[in-house]
């Protein structure tokens, strides 16, 4: 082909991309709005005023009632432990009626599954040097254990609304003897208010 053919055929391309677009848009007006819209209101279409969390000075439990108990801390060290975390954040107990805050706390076992890689070493032995001139290397061991460990569950609620606010789990390990059952509670605790109040 040659070249002049070629240009002719890619004007006459061009210009028939340029040509007027047959086409025009049209559309139907839009129907007037029902007379109920201008009275109603969708509180989901804005975003959620942010919470004032300063207004939240005392708390207690939700429904009067003291967390349950269980085989590993009976209702009373729970709710000490509980007690105490919040005070460190500022919240006092309620005095003569419900709190700023409704809170609800539940301790249980869990299991868990925990990895751990060692690198298992091998070689030595004669080499062309002599003894303990050989090869040497590792090889990746991965060991797979069940443990249990101790889970804390905190709940917060509005005291005017009864809506949830804030909530957070936290686990250590669950420890052996009584005191070590303390122990882990109250750090499970503290670790699970690291987060309150949320920033």
């Amino acid at each position: 082909m040659s070249r002049r053919l070629v240009f002719c055929l890619l004007c006459s391309t061009l210009a028939a991309c340029s040509s007027p677009n047959p086409y025009t848009a049209t559309s139907n007006p839009l129907p007037p709005a029902p007379p109920q819209a201008a009275q109603t209101f969708d509180a989901s279409a804005y975003p959620a005023a942010p919470r004032d969390w300063g207004r939240y000075r005392s708390w207690s439990w939700a429904g009067n009632q003291l967390p349950p108990g269980s085989a590993l801390a009976d209702s009373a060290q729970i709710a000490e432990a509980v007690s105490n975390g919040l005070d460190q954040r500022g919240l006092r107990p309620a005095r003569g009626g419900p709190g700023d805050l409704m809170v609800t706390a539940d301790v249980r076992l869990e299991k868990r599954l925990r990895q751990v890689q060692e690198d298992v070493a091998y070689g030595g032995g004669y080499g062309p040097y002599g003894p303990g001139y050989g090869g040497y290397g590792s090889y990746p061991v991965v060991r797979t254990y069940e443990v249990q460990v101790l889970v804390v569950r905190l709940n917060m609620f509005d005291g005017a609304t009864n809506q949830p606010v804030w909530n957070a789990s936290a686990e250590t390990n669950s420890g052996g003897s009584e005191s070590q059952r303390q122990d882990a509670i109250r750090k499970a605790v503290e670790k699970a208010l690291t987060a309150y109040p949320p920033s």
